[in-house]
């Protein structure tokens, strides 16, 4: 089993891996070449992401700058809209729905590490430092996620559900809510 097949199977994987290094670099350029495009050079702009992502639906916009750490684990649905200063961590898969609106500094992580230093830091001659697993995290259609807002490793976002600005989101969430807080909580259904 390779190291990125490791990753996606939720199984502990050296992220130093010589294939997920590749996946980083690759990413970097693709990174690097969306930034310099000029905002109405929308064919490019749609060329550069549509060579990132796993999935980049018609009509789906996505603000510079943005982060991301392979790309290829992202999948964002038709008509979606990713504001400036997104983070997605996709050492898992991240995957967006329809009609979706990503408010700004919206931070999407998939990896974790074990929380006891002595479990999470890797010997010397280990093939990477620390020890990383991750899970992947859905959001569904025509979903709003305000500014700021933080989702942990393996959450889902319901059908139209609403995250409030600045909520971190530790646990998954049911369709058609209102949701916010430090941990998220519901706040009542639509």
């Amino acid at each position: 089993m390779t190291e990125a097949q490791k990753m996606l199977a939720g199984e502990p994987y050296s992220s130093r891996d010589p294939e997920m290094i590749e996946q980083y670099h690759r990413c970097r350029a693709l990174l690097k070449e969306f930034h310099a495009l000029d905002s109405r050079d929308l064919d490019g702009r749609s060329r550069v992401l549509g060579s990132l992502f796993h999935h980049l639906g018609e009509g789906a916009w996505i603000e510079a700058p943005f982060a991301c750490e392979y790309g290829r684990y992202i999948s964002i649905g038709r008509n979606s809209f990713v504001n400036v200063n997104c983070v997605f961590a996709d050492n898992h898969r991240i995957e967006i729905g329809d009609d979706t609106l990503i408010g700004p500094a919206v931070q999407i992580y998939t990896a974790g590490h074990p929380l006891d230093p002595d479990d999470r830091i890797l010997p010397p001659g280990s093939p990477a430092p620390y020890l990383t697993t991750a899970k992947p995290v859905t959001i569904g259609h025509r979903c709003w996620i305000g500014g700021g807002a933080i989702l942990l490793p393996g959450v889902t976002i319901g059908d139209g559900t609403t995250v409030g600005a600045g909520s971190v989101v530790t646990k998954s969430l049911p369709p058609r809510s209102i949701a916010a807080g430090n941990p998220c909580r519901i706040l009542r259904s639509l």
